[in-house]
């Protein structure tokens, strides 16, 4: 890195030192243009998309004497880049010594984006704007304008504001991103560091990156850094295909990751926005976990897929419908569930009141539900908290899973919420290391619902020595799979 650094440096000093540089040899070869090279050439779409991505700064009203909380770098940053005048903390402005009874608007941060409609509306990432009493967007011919918030949505970071520009404004082609290839060249136009209309290339790494989000983003390697967010993720054809959200790094800045939000999505999410300034969403009462390779071999599934049932709630639409703790969703409304943040997305994009069929695995059997979708909202409470961890008990080797379980009484089950099972009491060293509790309610070995302690110790008796077995247990209002392997 240093090497890099001096050789650049020194080429630096070469062309402010007037050293003279030999002209091109007559009868040498002319240097070729990129198309020529076979190299792609991104001039004429950033001379299509470029005019269309705007410079987003927000700004908060802050009591003027609160406290400096900017370093110098930022505020340095914000003066190079923006103009903007940042007063030290014991300036009269924004000091100690200044006024305590009046406001001021603080640069609080730095974004992109770009316009999607002739009128004025604009895209951009929802943490962009979060929080901000003012918004100002720049466009490329420094033209400078105060937006409107219309709507955020956090759950797929897509924010719409708007301008008044007095005439129509050049908007840019919205693409299709469930065409885009893995491999294609794709260009990212927007703001890093303040940097107004910064270009930069690379080729799509990934489709459908699932990093634990709500939407499952295109992956790339463009460099993309803090003030790109919100920008557009353009292919060759000038068309936009996502907006740059987020990137990989251990350092802050660019490490050859970056993830963009599929255009397909955004725009979903855009036009209700445009319409009621919210984003209205399907609900089924849910919470799931992903099915481990583990889990899905011990129970005979073939493949890890589909999305593991938790928790039920009560009076919710999968309760109505007969859902169950345990169940593992593999489709929902016609289209599969691969991976557990697959349900979410499809149960969010159907129109609530509607009633869908959806597709469950319960003890090694399929079956269809059918489900009517409520609507989704943000104030949703959280799910009840784990039952704590209790210090497992030593007990006899009764059973090869080495548990300890009694049947469940009448009041017990209404308590409790379940229809059959059967306590545990007690585990041995084994069983509490694989993850088993005191307190959990057994539900299923295997594909096999249990009813008595007597068939329970039955079942565990006719399990293979050595072979993981999938536990279905109740614990708390959650349900879960231990995986346990038997003992002699």
């Amino acid at each position: 890195m240093k090497k890099v650094l001096l050789s650049c440096l020194s080429a630096g000093l070469l062309a402010f030192s007037g050293i003279a540089v030999p002209a091109q040899a007559a009868g040498s070869v002319p240097q070729q243009s990129c198309v020529a090279c076979g190299l792609p050439d991104f001039t004429g779409l950033v001379e299509k998309a470029g005019p269309s991505v705007v410079n987003i700064r927000t700004y908060k009203k802050v009591p003027v004497g609160s406290g400096d909380q900017m370093d110098e770098q930022t505020r340095e940053l914000l003066r190079r880049f923006f103009g903007v005048p940042i007063p030290a903390p014991d300036s009269p402005k924004g000091g100690k010594n200044g006024p305590q009874n009046e406001e001021e608007e603080r640069p609080t941060g730095v974004g992109s984006g770009f316009i999607v409609s002739p009128d004025g509306y604009i895209m951009t990432n929802a943490h962009v704007v979060d929080g901000a009493d003012e918004i100002m967007v720049t466009l490329t011919d420094k033209r400078e304008f105060k937006a409107k918030l219309i709507g955020a949505d956090k759950r797929t970071d897509v924010a719409l504001v708007k301008i008044d520009a007095k005439q129509a404004l050049p908007a840019v082609h919205i693409g299709d991103s469930s065409k885009v290839k893995v491999g294609e060249w794709v260009v990212a136009i927007g703001s890093p560091f303040g940097l107004e209309n910064t270009v930069t290339a690379g080729i799509v790494s990934a489709k459908g990156r699932d990093t634990g989000d709500y939407t499952p983003f295109i992956q790339t390697d463009v460099a993309v850094n803090p003030g790109n967010s919100g920008g557009p993720l353009i292919d060759m054809r000038g068309n936009v295909i996502g907006i740059n959200s987020q990137i990989y790094s251990r350092t802050g800045g660019f490490m050859g990751i970056s993830f963009a939000i599929p255009i397909d999505e955004a725009m979903r999410v855009v036009e209700q926005l445009k319409k009621q300034g919210y984003v209205v969403r399907g609900k089924i009462g849910v919470q799931i976990d992903s099915v481990s390779r583990d889990l899905a071999e011990s129970l005979g599934l073939g493949q890890a897929r589909g999305a593991l049932v938790r928790v039920v709630e009560k009076d919710g639409a999968a309760d109505k419908a007969g859902v169950q703790v345990g169940d593992i969703v593999t489709s929902f409304n016609g289209k599969p569930v691969e991976r557990a943040n697959d349900l979410p997305r499809l149960v969010g994009e159907t129109k609530p009141d509607s009633t869908v069929p959806m597709q469950v695995l319960r003890m090694g059997k399929t079956l269809t539900l059918n489900v009517k979708v409520g609507e989704w909202v943000m104030d949703k409470k959280p799910g009840a908290k784990p039952a704590e961890e209790q210090k497992p008990e030593a007990v006899s080797k009764a059973n090869a899973l080495g548990v300890k379980v009694i049947d469940l009484n009448d009041a017990q089950k209404r308590q409790l919420g379940v229809s059959s099972g059967v306590l545990v009491e007690a585990v041995r060293e084994g069983a509490a290391r694989d993850g088993l509790r005191v307190g959990d309610v057994v539900l299923a070995v295997g594909n096999t619902a249990v009813s008595s302690a007597t068939q329970f110790n039955a079942i565990s008796a006719q399990l293979p020595v050595g072979k993981q077995v999938a536990v279905l247990v109740r614990r708390g209002e959650s349900g879960l799979y231990v995986l346990i392997r038997p003992q002699n």
